[in-house]
């Protein structure tokens, strides 16, 4: 299944409160529960101004309904082609 990115714009997302965090989890988690086990959360990125998604689903379109059900923006959705790190250098 496809993995995808999403970028979500979120002024002030680095200063949200362990509670905020943890409600926004709670949403998304909810309406995964709703859209069935065709789309995963794998996890999230907080920086200052923006969360990181990545996430499991047939196509873009799945994730951009759990973003209008969730009731989250999702600025930016990049399907991931394949995955680097220091190991891809041995």
């Amino acid at each position: 299944m496809p993995k995808y990115v999403i970028e979500r714009e979120i002024p002030g997302a680095g200063n949200l409160s362990a509670d905020e965090l943890k409600a926004i989890s709670q949403k998304s988690c909810s309406v995964l529960a709703k859209l069935g086990s065709s789309i995963q959360w794998h996890e999230s990125y907080v920086t200052e101004d923006k969360i990181y998604c990545v996430y499991s689903a047939p196509n873009k379109d799945m994730i951009m309904e759990h973003a209008m059900q969730g009731g989250f923006p999702a600025n930016r959705v990049e399907e991931l082609k394949t995955m680097i790190s220091p190991d891809t250098a041995l």
